[in-house]
């Protein structure tokens, strides 16, 4: 072989393999973004809720991923919040596929929530389910000391509910030290009514008023609130590093 018909041959060879190099780790990198588990993978954390008496409660949630055909399973233990909790688990599926770039056409996941009451507000518990299928996704472990209330919205932001109050207060009696709450929510105003005494001379009269006030959640509740407003900014406080 002449030198010049060798030297383009070597060119060739080398551009060849580099093209081969290339598409196995663009294949590689792609792979990776959906195969965060070889079998199978879970993450559990604590939400805290109120039951259909407005009591604050703590229910367990346990997300699993393996293997499968992209199907959705759900297990819940005596809760009737089956439509919201649809919703919630729908949404954030679809947000935990687009914070880690998986493919979970080649998954099953398994939703398990468990709680000692018969009743709990449903969408309240989105922003944890998000989360937790991310965790168990991405094979990482989340915080038992820290929990965290919010509705999750399709662009992984995170929206405001109800009861902020008993949540915080149940969330601290499971030895919690940090609550993520929805931005805006760390102040709550109370109604009530409350005893108001005046005095005349030698006679002092009270009477119930109805008066609003506005309160702290964290010093109210003695636990520590942070306000998360997306996905992104809540995983700092509740992933294990």
């Amino acid at each position: 072989m002449k030198p010049k018909n060798t030297m383009i041959f070597i060119a060739g060879l080398i551009l060849l393999l580099v093209f081969v190099n290339m598409g196995g780790h663009l294949q590689a990198k792609d792979s990776d973004k959906s195969l965060y588990i070889t079998d199978s993978s879970y993450a559990t954390m604590l939400i805290p809720a109120v039951d259909e008496t407005g009591e604050g409660i703590v229910t367990n949630l346990t997300v699993q991923v393996k293997l499968g055909s992209g199907r959705s399973l759900v297990d819940i233990n005596n809760l009737f919040f089956w439509v919201d909790t649809q919703n919630s688990i729908r949404t954030a599926k679809d947000v935990a596929q687009k914070f880690t770039g998986a493919d979970l056409k080649n998954y099953d996941i398994i939703y398990s929530i468990v709680a000692n009451a018969s009743a709990v507000e449903g969408p309240s518990a989105g922003a944890a389910i998000a989360i937790a299928t991310i965790a168990a996704l991405e094979n990482k472990n989340l915080k038992r000391d820290a929990m965290i209330t919010g509705t999750i919205n399709p662009d992984g932001s995170i929206g405001k509910v109800g009861d902020v109050m008993a949540k915080a207060a149940a969330a601290k009696s499971f030895n919690a030290t940090l609550f993520l709450i929805p931005a805006g929510q760390s102040e709550q105003t109370t109604n009530g009514y409350e005893k108001a005494c005046k005095n005349y001379l030698v006679a002092r009269t009270c009477s119930s008023v109805w008066m609003s006030r506005s309160v702290d959640v964290g010093k109210e509740a003695g636990i520590e609130i942070v306000e998360v407003s997306g996905v992104k900014d809540a995983m700092r406080y509740l992933v294990v590093e």
